[in-house]
Parts: C-alpha cells; sequence; structure tokens
C-alpha cells in the first residue's frame, strides 16, 4: 500500500517545478474562479495539495491578504517558499493528510482544490473530504474542484485516479453543496501531452 506523504515527498524531491504533468506557469481557471467568487481582498482562501503551484503568487499579487496553502509535502513548501521570498511570510504553510490535518471549523471562505480530489480512489476517502471541506467553510463560502475529466488520464504520478464530469464531481459533494458553475479545461502538461479537467464551483448552502 502505498504511504501519501513519502510518494509525495519523493514525488517533489526528485522533480523540478515544471517537470509535473499538473504544472502551469499561472492557474488561469482558477484565478477567474476565484475572483468571482471571493471578490474581497480580505476573503480567506485555502489552497488544498498547494505543492509548488502559483497559485498563492498571483493571489499575493492579486491582494489577497488571508491565504493559506495546504500539502501533505513539506518538500513542495520548501521550494514555493523559496520562489516567493519574503512575500512568503503572508501564506500561512500547513503540512498534513487533507483527509485528517485539523482545521478551524467555519475558517474559510474558499477552498480551492485542483489536481488532490481524483487521486482519492477509496469511497470512505472521498467522503472524509468531504467532510472536511463542510467543517472548514462558512456557510456561504465556495468550494473550487477540478479534477481529471472523462477523457483524462487513468494514472498520475503512478497512481490510479477517478475521472469525473461535472455531474458526477458535484454529486460527490451532494445537496448541501450548490452548484454555481462548472468548465472542462484542456492542460497542455510540460510533456507535451494533454489532460482533461472538469472545474465545479460549488456555494455551501
Amino acid at each position: 500500500m502505498v504511504n501519501p506523504h513519502a510518494h509525495w515527498e519523493n514525488v517533489y524531491r526528485t522533480k523540478e517545478p515544471d517537470e509535473v504533468s499538473w504544472y502551469r506557469p499561472h492557474l488561469e481557471n482558477s484565478l477567474e474562479l476565484i475572483r468571482t467568487a471571493a471578490p474581497r481582498l480580505d476573503a480567506h482562501i485555502i489552497d488544498v495539495g498547494a505543492g509548488e503551484a502559483t497559485l498563492v503568487d498571483d493571489l499575493i499579487k492579486l491582494g489577497y491578504r488571508n491565504l493559506y496553502a495546504l500539502d501533505i509535502s513539506s518538500a513542495a513548501f520548501d521550494v514555493s517558499k523559496a520562489r516567493l521570498g519574503a512575500d512568503a511570510d503572508r501564506v500561512h504553510w500547513l503540512v498534513g493528510d487533507v483527509l485528517r490535518v485539523g482545521l478551524e471549523q467555519r475558517r474559510f471562505d474558499l477552498w480551492h482544490d485542483r489536481a488532490v480530489f481524483h487521486f482519492l480512489t477509496q469511497r470512505a476517502d472521498r467522503a472524509a473530504y468531504v467532510r472536511q471541506v463542510a467543517h472548514a467553510v462558512r456557510p456561504g463560502g465556495h468550494v473550487i474542484v477540478a479534477a481529471f475529466g472523462p477523457e483524462g488520464p487513468t494514472r498520475c504520478s503512478g497512481l490510479d485516479v477517478v475521472r469525473y464530469d461535472p455531474d458526477t464531481l458535484h454529486d460527490e459533494f451532494g445537496s448541501a453543496f450548490q452548484l454555481v458553475e462548472h468548465r472542462m479545461e484542456l492542460h497542455q502538461t510540460p510533456m507535451g501531452t494533454t489532460q482533461q479537467f472538469t472545474y465545479c464551483l460549488c456555494r455551501v448552502a
């Protein structure tokens, strides 16, 4: 059985930031949805599975002041902190497994996840994830989840994944999460291949 912490520490210690398949210089779809769902610059935003992604960099540049990054890999955060320099102090860095880490109840106005949820192949793990979201996001807050689409890869970084269309992705969260918008993305990987992503933006009832 794969140890998630060891697996992702190895990925981030052995690959450059632009050598992983999900790398993009800027997460354009995520940024557009975040600015729509959380226009206030004092919104509390958490990026789940933040890794070495540049999302926090771009949110800082946009003026957001209450940013949290969560990842299972401390090695990934070492890279992000070095890249940000003094701006790293503007982010709350949380190292832990999203299924088990302690998060403050109703702390966040927006939860963002690009490329974590599709790794949860066990129903019990997906249910634990949804409970974390429901616990940590305030009523009226928003959730953005991007996972591989129906034509996306069946495996990533040596792990099996689950693929979703907008309806099946939203169904995992249930009626307490009102679907506001969905979109598809054809992501061009650094290796020259294409990955299909499904994005869902939901509002917490």
